[in-house]
């Protein structure tokens, strides 16, 4: 996949991730939580048997989000930051 690809994906998996996630890093921070978590996501989906990131199609952006919101839980854990509900 190219640059420009990696990045939509990216986007869209990481805004995806922070709205689940009641985040707000930003545009930036959505793409870099998604290219991250695409890499994420395919090692955890190595580790079951299944395949990573194949191309830009709707499977890609599910493993891409799955990792991103791993990398959330991951950092909020570290933070001990906790989501809030506006409830």
């Amino acid at each position: 996949m190219s640059i420009v690809t990696w990045i939509i994906l990216g986007l869209i998996a990481g805004w995806l991730a922070s709205m689940v996630s009641k985040g707000s890093g930003g545009v930036i921070m959505d793409i870099i939580l998604g290219i991250v978590g695409a890499f994420v996501g395919g090692f955890v989906m190595n580790f079951f048997g299944a395949s990573g990131v194949t191309g830009f199609n709707l499977y890609s952006i599910l493993v891409a989000f799955i990792g991103a919101v791993i990398l959330i839980a991951i950092g909020r854990s570290f933070s001990g930051k906790k989501s809030t509900n506006s409830n």
